[in-house]
């Protein structure tokens, strides 16, 4: 596994608390609302500005940090949500993560580890809905073959296709890996490498992780240190809210982004704010030991906005329909849809008791597509930036400005048109072209030229076309 790494270089986790401790509770309006200002510059908030809003619960102020918050997202993100899919290939694990329900002694569960007949069934499932980006997931023990059962798993994703359909870009949420093997992941031409700390709270992260390779705190949070110097420079990090203090967990998480941008010039392409949600075989996943209130909920979701503007936020379903819809306003910017989270949950055609936790929405894609395009959303499978090497830095270059969306707005358009022609529903088809009407009305005559000109080519039969 490695030798144990220093965890003090990234994160001072006393002085977080020291700070938490001394945070003076009572709102300066004044100040918030020069912070909310200096917000909408697009060029994110200090740890100092971000624990002044953590204070904030007034109703008129915090519907101003609402309010900041929509339109820096609308500045970078404009209107579009990228879409995806979970596919969870094993849930053998080795780790006693009381949290989850794939832990090592919940014998509840029947374990399974997909064979790469059955990966392909499931990914055949997911091109026919209309899904052209995954997120792969697997417990950290795995069968024989060991990592190259990963590799393997990755290149049967890439190769399995539906008609005209295929999935063209694969993330992968894996435990943390070696120099080496991270070297091999990007070979194996990954989009974003996903890994959530949990919880940054040293002593929480040790009670809650009893057993299992996963108990080391240190190589965990070094895995994107690891993931960089291999050339991964697109990753995403997150916290599971509810095992600590949500306060705490964002002002570790953001501290880390300042670790990840001083060390190599980039921070992560994605953050995801999962909340516990209760599991079969786990007390801790049915009581959370610090439970994130629905308004606290929507109040780090759109601090997270501001403080990190360029990065793109993940909500899955675990939320159920109606909370989603809020935090696309605030700040979310990806979603995945009509997910299993279980390993052959898609041939199955359930989620079942191997589950790794329960769904607050269950929705098919079609029904989420059909609700974002009513809601003016636009819904994007769009994979450009990978194809065209728009990571990291690169990214970043173009995101941080907001001059993104001069690209992924008319390729959002483009792919979803193309989900409109190839998989939608009748209702979903009316709705979508009623939107990508109204979003060629909206654009400026060079973008709308642009994105004319691409809706055409899918119109004439053309697919993955992109900017």
């Amino acid at each position: 596994m490695g030798q144990p790494e220093q965890t003090g270089a990234v994160i001072d986790h006393a002085a977080i608390s020291r700070r938490l401790e001394a945070l003076d509770i009572k709102e300066d309006p004044v100040r918030i609302r020069e912070i909310l200002a200096k917000a909408l510059e697009l060029k994110g908030l200090s740890s100092q500005d971000v624990e002044a809003l953590i204070s904030v619960s007034a109703r008129d102020l915090l519907d101003e940090l609402f309010h900041t918050a929509r339109t820096v997202k609308e500045s970078i993100y404009g209107p579009r949500i990228v879409l995806f899919a979970p596919l969870y290939i094993s849930n053998l694990c080795n780790n006693n993560c009381l949290y989850c329900g794939f832990r090592s002694e919940n014998k509840e569960i029947r374990r399974r580890a997909l064979s790469q007949e059955e990966i392909a069934s499931e990914v055949k499932i997911l091109v026919e809905q209309g899904h052209k980006r995954i997120l792969l997931l697997a417990g950290e023990s795995l069968p024989h073959e060991g990592f190259s059962y990963i590799l393997r798993s990755i290149e049967t994703v890439y190769k399995t296709r539906s008609g005209r359909g295929e999935i063209r870009r694969v993330n992968v949420n894996l435990a943390p890996l070696s120099l080496d093997e991270f070297g091999e992941l990007k070979a194996a031409g990954i989009g974003t490498y996903q890994l959530f700390q949990e919880t940054y709270h040293p002593e929480t992260y040790s009670f809650m992780h009893p057993s299992g390779p996963k108990r080391d705190y240190a190589w965990r949070i070094g895995a994107f240190d690891r993931a960089m110097r291999a050339g991964i420079d697109d990753v995403g990090m997150g916290v599971l809210l509810g095992l600590y203090d949500w306060k705490f967990e964002i002002l570790a998480l953001l501290r880390h982004v300042e670790h990840l941008e001083a060390s190599f010039g980039v921070g992560p392409h994605t953050i995801s704010v999962p909340r516990l949600e209760p599991t079969v075989g786990s007390q801790i996943a049915s009581n959370p030991p610090y439970p994130v209130s629905d308004i606290d909920f929507l109040k780090l979701v759109a601090i997270l906005r501001m403080a990190v503007p360029y990065t793109g936020m993940i909500m899955s379903t675990r939320e159920n329909a109606e909370l989603r819809r809020t935090t696309l306003e605030l700040g979310i910017s990806q979603i995945s849809a009509g997910s299993r989270t279980n390993p052959g949950g898609y041939a199955d055609g359930v989620q079942d008791h191997v589950a790794q936790f329960e769904l607050g929405d269950h929705r098919p894609l079609d029904e989420v597509v059909r609700d974002l395009a009513n809601l003016g959303y636009i819904p994007s499978f769009c994979t450009a930036c990978y194809r065209l090497g728009r990571t990291g830095r690169d990214f970043m270059a173009v995101a941080r400005p907001g001059a993104i969306k001069l690209r992924c707005d008319p390729n959002a358009l483009s792919t979803f048109l193309e989900y409109l022609i190839d998989y939608a529903s009748p209702g979903t088809m009316l709705a979508g072209e009623k939107l990508i009407a109204a979003q060629l009305d909206r654009m400026e005559q060079q973008q709308r030229t642009r994105a004319s000109r691409m809706l055409d080519r899918v119109s004439a039969g053309g697919r993955d076309i992109y900017v």
